[in-house]
């Protein structure tokens, strides 16, 4: 399927300010005003969850070459920090097409060695402050190294079977939510949103409400 590179939201460098709290969804039942159709997508078929029983999942479907996935990430960062244990919220890489694939994998191999937390902001900094194209394998092998991890572990990681099925698993995963655009949310295999910066997390936070009464 064709997609199309990337979001159609501007997002600002304010909205780490104005994004990162928890926000009470009471309006919602009061009329908060959000509109289904612009401010989110009712699937017309659920998505898969990975989230165990009475957990809602929220997925951030991003690109790390996105620029307003970089202006969104650290909003969305402080916002993962401050949901109820009710909520459990991921990202996942999309892959548009073939070339996004290197990107996914070095996600998935970061995920799998437990260095998401110290690198995954160090490869959207790489991308978008240093301008470092680490757009195939050799660039990123290369540039995972410079961050002091094990060139030869990496490399296995980032050519295992595993990485490759988690990539695939991404990828179904963004059609079953049918991702337009990043930055964008899936809500509990029901709804998804587009980037549309300050008010993207409220309507998160309104839908996660709607979501767990069932």
């Amino acid at each position: 399927m064709q997609r199309r590179d990337f979001s159609r939201a501007v997002l600002g460098a304010t909205a780490a300010g104005t994004l990162g709290a928890w926000l009470p969804t009471a309006a919602w039942a009061q009329g908060s005003g959000l509109r289904e159709g612009s401010d989110y997508r009712r699937l017309a078929r659920p998505a898969p969850v990975d989230a165990p029983a009475g957990k809602v999942e929220v997925i951030e479907f991003f690109a790390y070459t996105c620029v307003h996935c970089y202006n969104f990430e650290p909003a969305f960062k402080d916002w993962m920090k401050t949901v109820p244990g009710h909520v459990v919220a991921r990202r996942s890489p999309v892959g548009f097409n073939a070339s996004f694939e290197p990107l996914q994998r070095l996600y998935f191999t970061l995920e799998a060695l437990g260095q998401l937390d110290a690198l995954h902001d160090r490869v959207f900094k790489a991308i978008h402050q240093d301008r470092v194209r680490l757009n195939n394998a050799d660039a990123i092998i290369a540039w995972a190294a410079a961050q002091g991890l094990n060139q030869a572990q990496f490399t296995q990681t980032f050519n295992s079977f595993g990485v490759a099925g988690k990539v695939k698993r991404a990828n179904q995963l963004q059609d079953a939510y049918e991702v337009e655009a990043t930055p964008s949310l899936g809500i509990a295999g029901r709804y998804y949103v587009p980037g549309q910066a300050a008010r993207t997390l409220t309507v998160a936070n309104a839908l996660i409400q709607e979501a767990r009464k069932g």
